[in-house]
Parts: C-alpha cells; sequence; structure tokens
C-alpha cells in the first residue's frame, strides 16, 4: 500500500446502524449467563474499535456491505461461541511460536495462542496486529484478553488484511473459511464448516439479503 495506493470508495452504508443493540446482544444472549466474554464484548467496544477501520462493511453496494458484516459476526460467533471465550480453550498448552519468523520474535515467556472475537493467533499475527493498533504484541500478547477495544480492533485488523478483499471479490463466504482457519477446508473440519455457514445464513436472514453462493469451501 504505497502512495500509488487508494482504497476503493467507500458508500453511504452505517454499521452501527445495522449492528444494531439487538442484532449485537441477541448473539451474545446465545451464551451461558456465566460466561466471561459477556460482560467483556461489547457493542460499544466494538464500535470504538470500527472508527480505525472506515473501509470494513462500507465498499460496495448496501448487501456487500450486509453480507459482509454477516461474515465477520458468523465467525466471531464461532470463534468465540456467542461471545463466550476471550482465550483459547486450553491456548496455554499451545505452541503458536513460528521460530522461522525472525521479523517478529517470540517472546519465550509469551504465548501467542487464540484471544478476541476472531481468536489472534501466532507472532506473525501478534507482532503487526501491534505495531498497527499501537500495544506491543509480542511482549503483552494478553492485552488482546484484558482491553475490550483493542480486543476487536485485532480482529477488524485481521479481517480487513486476510478477509476483506475475500468476500468483496465474489469468491463466497467459504472463501471467507480458508483464509480463516483453512485447515477446516477440503474435508479437514465439515461440522465447523457447517456451524460458520449456519451462523452466515442466520445472520443474512436477519438483517434482509441473500447469502450468495460458494458458502463452503
Amino acid at each position: 500500500q504505497g502512495p500509488c495506493f487508494s482504497p476503493p470508495p467507500t458508500n453511504d452504508v452505517s454499521v452501527e446502524s445495522i449492528v444494531t443493540d439487538a442484532f449485537f446482544n441477541g448473539i451474545k444472549d446465545q451464551s451461558d449467563a456465566s460466561c466471561e466474554g459477556r460482560d467483556f464484548y461489547t457493542r460499544a467496544a466494538f464500535l470504538e474499535a470500527l472508527g480505525n477501520y472506515q473501509q470494513f462493511g462500507r465498499v460496495g453496494s448496501e448487501d456487500d456491505s450486509k453480507r459482509e458484516i454477516a461474515a465477520f459476526f458468523a465467525h466471531v460467533t464461532h470463534e468465540t461461541g456467542h461471545f463466550c471465550y476471550i482465550e483459547e480453550i486450553n491456548g496455554p498448552s499451545r505452541d503458536y511460536c513460528d521460530e522461522n519468523n525472525t521479523q517478529y520474535p517470540c517472546n519465550p515467556n509469551k504465548g501467542y495462542y487464540g484471544r478476541g472475537p476472531i481468536q489472534l493467533s501466532w507472532n506473525f499475527n501478534y507482532g503487526p496486529a501491534g505495531s498497527s493498533i499501537g500495544f506491543d504484541g509480542l511482549n503483552n500478547p494478553e492485552t488482546v484478553a484484558t482491553d475490550p477495544i483493542i480486543s476487536f480492533r485485532t480482529a477488524l485488523w485481521f479481517w480487513m488484511n486476510n478477509v476483506h478483499s475475500v468476500i468483496l471479490s465474489g469468491q463466497g463466504f467459504g472463501a471467507t473459511i480458508r483464509a480463516i482457519n483453512g485447515m477446516e477446508c477440503d474435508g479437514g473440519n465439515p461440522d465447523t464448516v457447517t456451524a460458520r455457514v449456519r451462523y452466515y445464513n442466520q445472520y443474512c436472514s436477519q438483517l434482509g439479503v441473500a447469502p450468495g453462493d460458494n458458502l463452503r469451501c
């Protein structure tokens, strides 16, 4: 994204008017009252984080916007169990350090397991996300689990860098699954693919938009 790169123009869609209290809390209300994420993930934190990402849900037609919003929240619903989990289950026991990545070297005392709405993982995501958003992702990855605005910003950062162009290209929802967790595709885990697609169809229906084709991967 050098000086010759200009992002596509935004449309007149108000993401805030689509992601209503009823829509957001309707997701959260599906989780158990004891879930730690219920107080952490709020619509206010999402909208505050959104200010840094003006292109999210605002490129293309109104239907394109609604499909992108539905896709984002479908993945978030799946990754967090309806806004229940802030951190990956058994995350500390898993190794998400790519030692071959010398640009974003791991702190041996830190874990780069899934945290936040999109379950940001790996040192090569925590490092650049932190640089972009303004926190030390390599030395303080736990910030993603303690600051709800930064947490939503990491999800939107990952989305805008890895998924936004995919959903707008017309490849369909299936391609967004591949962008977020490609190991599920090609028969890797058909049940989780089915779950993501189910949420996407549900949210498209709520937002009054056709889900489009190529829903699986």
